[in-house]
């Protein structure tokens, strides 16, 4: 079935708790200021309306909630990069120190310990960033070489179900660019370009367990999730019921972001601990193999570029980069 234990897992939660009330704070106040921005911007568009018939009113109610909704996404796309280098890599550092024997401080010198991990090893948030999203082009191409290596099997009906095999595929491989941050505070990088490019390599040539692993993950990830959105309905009409007007689709889209909260900052880590588990186990005593190196280099143009990022980050040129700036 799977390669993780289950009670490791949450073990590793239960010694991060500090980590993870600081996610539940961070993620069910975004979840917090949606709602709030949202009813405000339904209350408006309300108040406008009342000027009209009620047609007009109930229109008015549900632009004034989009507008509400739109400015407060637009606002957490803006810090996006704060979210994934302070609550994601911050918590993953928690879990590779403590997986890997170390200590940890607790309560609030847990966060203040992961900031400095995270800063001394991928350098600032932008930086970070950007090798992200470099990381999950790469994780995304070997996904395509996998899938392709299953199309060519000689199995009756295998291309009549790949495309669901692709789109399940390209949702479970969602977690595993924090794997590839992991290696790099595992081993202590000085260089995180070349730490993920190796950690690239490792992942592609045990590419076959890490998406069984992957694969798994996802169906309890989702499965979880779904269990919170149906447990989230009641409320969230609730809340629909008390804002001015009529907003049909509320209740929906509250739920679904409560959900969302729930699964980003209980139920994903979660997951990662028991990828980490998997991704340590597969690539123990493991050294990146050169054909896999070139088979890469071959596939993957952000791939190649990596070895020029990470002469530039010798050289300090690509410490501070911007996200978008290719170096």
């Amino acid at each position: 079935m799977w390669d993780f234990s289950i009670s490791q897992a949450l073990g590793l939660m239960r010694r991060t708790a500090p980590f993870l009330m600081f996610r539940v704070i961070v993620y069910f106040g975004i979840t917090a200021a949606l709602v709030i921005v949202t009813g405000t911007g339904a209350g408006l568009g309300w108040g406008i309306g009342n000027f009209g018939d009620e047609e007009f009113r109930a229109t008015a109610t549900g632009y004034g909630a989009l507008g509400g909704f739109g400015l407060t996404a637009g606002v957490i796309f803006f810090f996006r990069d704060y979210l994934l280098y302070i609550v994601k890599a911050g918590h993953i550092a928690v879990m590779v120190e403590l997986m890997t024997g170390g200590e940890v401080p607790d309560g609030r010198g847990q966060i203040d310990y992961a900031k400095e991990v995270v800063k001394a090893r991928f350098g600032e948030a932008s930086a970070l960033f950007a090798l992200d999203r470099v990381i999950k082009g790469v994780v995304g191409a070997i996904t395509g070489l996998v899938q392709g290596l299953m199309s060519i099997l000689p199995i009756p009906g295998l291309s009549n179900i790949m495309g669901v095999v692709r789109a399940y595929l390209r949702v479970a491989v969602g977690l595993v660019d924090e794997v590839i941050l992991a290696h790099a505070i595992k081993t202590r990088a000085t260089n995180p370009w070349a730490s993920a490019r190796e950690a690239l390599v490792l992942y592609g040539q045990n590419a076959r367990p890490m998406l069984i692993n992957a694969a798994w993950l996802t169906a309890i990830v989702y499965g979880l999730s779904f269990v919170v959105f149906l447990l989230m309905l009641a409320p969230a009409a609730a809340i629909v019921y008390l804002m001015p007007g009529a907003w049909s689709a509320g209740g929906l889209v509250f739920a679904i972001i409560f959900a969302w909260a729930v699964k980003a900052a209980l139920i994903e880590p979660f997951a990662i601990a028991c990828l980490l588990q998997v991704f340590f186990k597969v690539t123990e005593g493991q050294r990146p193999n050169p054909e896999w190196e070139a088979k890469l280099d071959k596939l993957s143009d952000k791939f190649r570029g990596m070895a020029a990022k990470a002469s530039a980050w010798v050289t300090g040129a690509g410490r501070n980069a911007a996200p978008g700036k290719e170096l």
